[in-house]
């Protein structure tokens, strides 16, 4: 194997070690050396350049999708009370984690304002009579939480198992985020909101407000206000 290059004759092949190798080197090996150094380094530049010219091209590709979506959005908002602060927002940075409150937990990674929009909840939306079969299913089953928010008396969205980060969010009596329900395209949608100033760090959570019951499921959000119960 002939002397090894960095695509520079000057510092790649100094030329002593190259006349001692090519006195001994048969014919072709000495073309095969002198061939890989002057072809090679312009391949791998070649490479480098359609790399960064594939990742820009992809990137354009996503811009363009979240431009259209945001568009479609914006069209099917219009008889809507959707704030345009959603329609331009980019999907805030969340962290699932294990959490104070109950279970898992949603944590902001970065500051999030006052009334920005943050995530949707997102999952299969069934009839409020299925949901109520369901719940019963999981029970037996051995779930140990159901994520099922009412949107309104005939429609429920259960997250459960085809569910997004939001179904995560745990309750407070206290919170610093909000539910808003917006119809898009003649469908009724589950957004979360900033109600306050969240830091990074911070817990995400909202008011459940279940109805009032009178076997009580015992609330643990720790907050002042805490009114000892979800329900």
């Amino acid at each position: 194997m002939g002397p090894q290059s960095r695509g520079c004759a000057r510092c790649s092949i100094d030329g002593w070690e190259w006349r001692a190798w090519a006195r001994k080197a048969r014919y072709m090996d000495r073309f095969r050396t002198q061939i890989a150094a002057s072809i090679f380094p312009q391949q791998v530049e070649r490479a480098k350049i359609q790399s960064h010219a594939n990742g820009v091209c992809e990137s354009l590709r996503s811009a363009r999708t979240n431009r259209a979506k945001l568009r479609k959005l914006a069209v099917a908002a219009k008889d809507s009370d959707l704030k345009i602060s959603l329609l331009k927002s980019r999907k805030k940075r969340l962290k699932l984690q294990r959490s104070k409150i109950h279970d898992w937990g949603l944590l902001a990674l970065e500051p999030i304002d006052a009334e920005d929009f943050i995530i949707e909840y997102i999952g299969e939306i069934i009839r409020t009579k299925i949901s109520d079969v369901r719940e019963l299913q999981y029970e037996k089953m051995g779930v140990g939480s159901s994520y099922l928010f009412r949107i309104d008396d005939e429609h429920v969205i259960d997250a459960t198992v085809r569910g997004g980060l939001a179904r995560f969010i745990n309750h407070s009596c206290e919170p610093n985020c909000y539910t808003k329900i917006i119809t898009v395209e003649g469908q009724k949608r589950v957004f979360v909101y900033a109600k306050k100033s969240i830091t990074i760090g911070q817990e995400l959570t909202y008011d459940y407000k279940f109805p009032l019951e009178e076997k009580k499921i015992p609330c643990l959000c720790g907050s002042k206000r805490c009114r000892g119960s979800l329900n």
